[in-house]
């Protein structure tokens, strides 16, 4: 299917990619909770430690309707939104993996009018217990299936996420687009082939790790900065794999448009 649009699965990570902030902090710094979060990081993972802060919150009179209202206002660029919008509109497949929460990553989204252009999110889950409270629990459980990735941490591996997402589409050759930022980022990105793309965000973790060795990364690597660039990048590589190879080949030196819907 390479030439069709419906050909590209495009991956999101979350924090500082589809947000231009970190969901997990943010709810941390606008509580009051830093102290706290500095004192018990070192002690135990970042799923549990965050499953502790909502329990602080939950002993504080914080409900699960304040943390809403807080995450609401974590900043997503309009040029992102656009480009979610778009993609989706373009009859691209897009999906998220992510190290934050199936709660916050869902109130945001819904918050923006984004939610619907997913097919999948693959993150730590979250449920409100009988008590009222938060509950963040790990996506991989390492006590009944824990992964035997070294790159990534305990809860999740991205790298293992791609290859389930892979194996589950009826067709054999998938374009993938991955746009990510942190060192989670790494694992999904070497399991992406020849033919498909990573998208880092420049200056950030995953940028760093891929051109430390690039050799290392089949895919094609397109790095950007701010909402706009991830916008531009993301339609003109969907533009690209929706164009006949002879026609960009015909039509390079012209600018990107995007093909009438």
């Amino acid at each position: 299917m390479v030439g069709s649009v419906a050909a590209a699965v495009v991956v999101f990570d979350f924090d500082r990619t589809i947000i231009d902030d970190d969901s997990d902090r943010w709810i941390v710094a606008e509580m009051g909770l830093t102290h706290l979060f500095n004192q018990l990081r070192q002690t135990m993972p970042w799923t549990s430690l965050m499953d502790r802060i909502m329990e602080e919150l939950h002993s504080n009179g914080i409900t699960t309707d304040h943390i809403a209202e807080c995450l609401k206002r974590v900043p997503l660029h309009a040029p992102v939104v656009s480009a979610i919008k778009s993609a989706r509109a373009l009859g691209c497949d897009l999906r998220i993996i992510s190290d934050a929460n199936l709660f916050s990553i869902r109130t945001i989204l819904e918050h923006h009018g984004l939610l619907g252009c997913f097919s999948q999110i693959n993150t730590n889950p979250a449920f409100v217990d009988k008590e009222g409270r938060l509950r963040i629990t790990p996506f991989h459980d390492s006590t009944l299936s824990p992964h035997p990735c070294p790159l990534c941490p305990s809860n999740m591996c991205k790298g293992l996420v791609i290859d389930q997402i892979r194996g589950s589409l009826a067709e054999n050759e998938r374009i993938f687009i991955y746009i990510g930022d942190g060192t989670g980022d790494y694992c999904p990105t070497l399991k992406l082939k020849g033919g498909d793309f990573v998208m880092p965000r420049k200056n950030y973790p995953l940028w760093n790790r891929i051109h430390s060795d690039p050799k290392l990364v089949a895919a094609e690597v397109h790095d950007w900065s701010s909402g706009e660039e991830l916008e531009n990048i993301l339609l003109n590589l969907i533009n690209k794999l929706a164009t006949p190879p002879q026609m960009v080949k015909d039509t390079h030196s012209f600018p990107c448009r995007l093909p009438m819907l």
